[in-house]
């Protein structure tokens, strides 16, 4: 009787994911609203994959291709096809055909994205889960493409950004066994790098990788790879420590099969226990790495990108200020200190714990007293729930390299003591007094001043805290910023305030306005809004349509940067960051010309050149807004007005500097194919 029963609630949950599945819709909320049963059959499995690795419909990406096998590589890509056929369960008459689809897909992805392959890429395993979903070829290539774009992070090579990034994740939750490896020269790409770059597939049974993949892709979070790469060291924790006495080799081999001992049954408690450490874990382990994923984002800075050189994982000061005053739970920060005294006391963080780093060296005894105090505030603020409380330790230096050396060792001791929730502030207080600047002079509350404190308790201001220590040989203090921004905003003549508030009505109620060649007021348009008013936009409008969200980069025609900017037709150029609504940023260049908007963004891989983003005639453009806090931020809304009002077709953000100029010689030739438009 309970079996019939069973059976019965079974079939009413196939019937249910079937109809949602059939219906083609593609809200990833309905799927993580399903409670997903362990067997799924792999018609079920083939579409919700497609629907979440956002390729459901999508037309036949091999279709250019001429189909000739014919790369330098292509012995040994045969070779790797028929070892990926043969740890598979694939009957006979299918053999021939599967590993026919795997080998074309494997030479298409190499020629189109200029790849040399070799038979030590780990990516090739990602066939493998895909093979079971019976999927035809034009499918199984674009799921297989989808989850490299979207899901394997780049740089997944030896010594690769990806892996340096693991190790601070690791370092700081688990330092003792984080140390243990570094004791043993054992870095995260040699035991990790297949795990990374085939999402595990290439120690895992492909049963056990398809029910990873069902919780991964339903997560559609990139970054839970590095938690569940750490949760399997956590739990071979003990064994590892255990090998001591071991070669390195022996414990990389250890370490790299350690997937392979996962069963299907383990799936659910891998992921809860990786989604409980990324809940103890500093967002800026996200923010600031943003760009690991997705093939045509742009590498960062290399100062930003050398993570091999931190110290310990680096958080953002916005953060910091965030974490105490809004979460309950999750992380929070017990700041401490580091800077001299002399600097300490002229302004410091309200919440921190001075901790001078120069009693190290100078008087060793005195430090160890200070840490055991440090310590013991930490345990006292946690008990009485205090805002400066915090299990999580995040030392503050100035932000200058030569006077943070001291901060360093005191790092490095907490590290040796195995202290786990170790972090460091990036920018140090110079980033602090930097960030509070900035949020003060876009209008919000004073209050936000009030986190910087002398040690007589009084409030300071930012400029008189930075004028005690900042820097007079640079020459870049913020006191020297904030004066000169002071200085220009007095000097603003009332008129061409008032002529930037009649482009830029920054406020929550823009005033509405007639678009035409002589942007006259008058009786706006059927149910459309301000064309050019500018609102405190809060929020994305995520329900409309991004005009480049579901762009082919392959598809892209690719340009020469440079001599499109030179085009006689080019009456603008504006250089960008496309906006994507992820939170991704996209270096691009906005050219104007007499008719049309394009963006162009760069590509990573080729200096100097761009795929066309988008092209918008100008005359389409029905509002340009920006945020209030962030006024750099400008979102075009392309779209077409009829008896109903307005239909937007198209949305496009771009952070640009000095966003009012641009916006301005974009609104004037606006208004000039508007005039010419009326006057034709």
């Amino acid at each position: 009787m309970a079996d019939a029963a069973e059976e019965a609630l079974r079939g009413s949950w196939e019937q249910d994911l079937a109809e949602a599945l059939d219906s083609g819709g593609s809200d990833m909320e309905m799927e993580r609203g399903i409670n997903q049963d362990k067997e799924h059959s792999a018609q079920h499995r083939a579409k919700m994959w497609k629907i979440a690795l956002n390729v459901s419909g999508k037309g036949d990406s091999l279709s250019p291709w001429d189909g000739v096998l014919d790369l330098p590589e292509q012995t040994a890509i045969h070779k790797r096809s028929q070892q990926l056929i043969d740890q598979l369960d694939v009957s006979e008459e299918e053999r021939r055909d599967t590993a026919c689809d795997v080998e074309s897909v494997i030479t298409f992805y190499c020629k189109s994205r200029n790849i040399c392959f070799s038979p030590e890429m780990s990516w090739p395993h990602l066939l493998k889960p895909l093979l079971g979903l019976q999927l035809p070829r034009s499918d199984l290539y674009n799921c297989f493409y989808a989850v490299m774009n979207k899901h394997i992070p780049r740089d997944c090579v030896a010594s690769g950004r990806p892996f340096h990034l693991y190790r601070l994740l690791l370092q700081y939750h688990e330092p003792e066994l984080c140390s243990f490896l570094d004791t043993k020269k054992i870095t995260p790409d040699s035991y990790a790098i297949n795990w990374m770059g085939s999402l595990f597939s290439s120690h895992c049974p492909p049963d056990v990788t398809q029910a990873l993949w069902d919780c991964y892709f339903r997560q559609a979070d990139p970054f839970l790879i590095f938690f569940l790469m750490l949760i399997i060291l956590v739990n071979a924790k003990e064994a590892i420590l255990s090998q001591e006495g071991d070669s390195r080799e022996d414990i990389i081999k250890m370490l790299e099969e350690s997937p392979s001992l996962l069963e299907s049954e383990d799936v659910e408690d891998l992921f809860s226990l990786a989604q409980y450490y990324q809940t103890k874990t500093p967002l800026s382990l996200r923010k600031m790495n943003q760009n690991l994923f997705g093939s045509s984002l742009v590498a960062l800075k290399e100062e930003d990108t050398d993570l091999s050189q931190a110290l310990c994982l680096p958080v953002s000061v916005p953060e910091i200020l965030q974490a105490n005053q809004l979460q309950q739970d999750g992380v929070r920060f017990f700041v401490v200190d580091c800077r001299p005294a002399e600097q300490y006391n002229a302004g410091h963080l309200s919440t921190a714990f001075h901790l001078d780093s120069d009693l190290m060296l100078q008087n060793p005894s005195e430090f160890a007293l200070s840490v055991k105090s440090l310590l013991e505030a930490q345990k006292n603020s946690l008990e009485s729930g205090s805002v400066a409380s915090g299990e999580h330790l995040c030392f503050m230096g100035s932000g200058r390299e030569e006077e943070d050396m001291y901060m360093n060792m005191v790092l490095a001791h907490f590290l040796q003591k195995n202290k786990e929730y170790v972090s460091i502030a990036k920018g140090g207080f110079m980033a602090l007094q930097k960030h509070l600047v900035d949020m003060n002079i876009e209008g919000l509350d004073s209050s936000y001043l009030h986190w910087i404190v002398s040690t007589s308790g009084s409030h300071s201001s930012l400029s008189s805290v930075d004028g005690e220590i900042g820097s007079a040989a640079d020459g870049k203090g913020v006191k020297s910023l904030v004066n000169k921004m002071t200085f220009a905003l007095k000097t603003k003549s009332v008129n061409v305030k008032e002529k930037m508030i009649s482009f830029i009505e920054n406020t929550s109620s823009p005033v509405d306005r007639h678009v035409s060649c002589s942007d006259r007021v008058g009786k706006a348009y059927r149910g459309v809004k301000p064309v050019f008013s500018i609102g405190d936009e809060e929020e994305y409008d995520t329900d409309e349509i991004d005009s480049s969200s579901t762009s082919d980069d392959d598809r892209k025609e690719i340009v020469n940067i440079q001599t499109w900017t030179n085009k006689p037709d080019v009456k603008h150029h504006i250089p960008c960051n496309e906006v994507k609504e992820t939170g991704h940023m996209f270096p691009s260049h906005l050219l104007i010309t007499a008719s049309h908007m394009f963006c162009l963004r760069e590509i990573a891989s080729r200096k100097g050149f761009a795929y066309i983003q988008s092209r918008q005639a100008l005359n389409s453009v029905v509002k340009i807004t920006s945020k209030k806090k962030h006024p750099e931020l400008i979102t075009f809304k392309f779209g077409t007005n009829n008896s109903a009002g307005v239909e937007i077709s198209a949305v496009e953000r771009y952070l640009i500097p000095n966003a009012g100029d641009a916006t301005k010689v974009i609104k004037q030739q606006i208004m000039k194919v508007l005039d010419a438009l009326e006057s034709s």
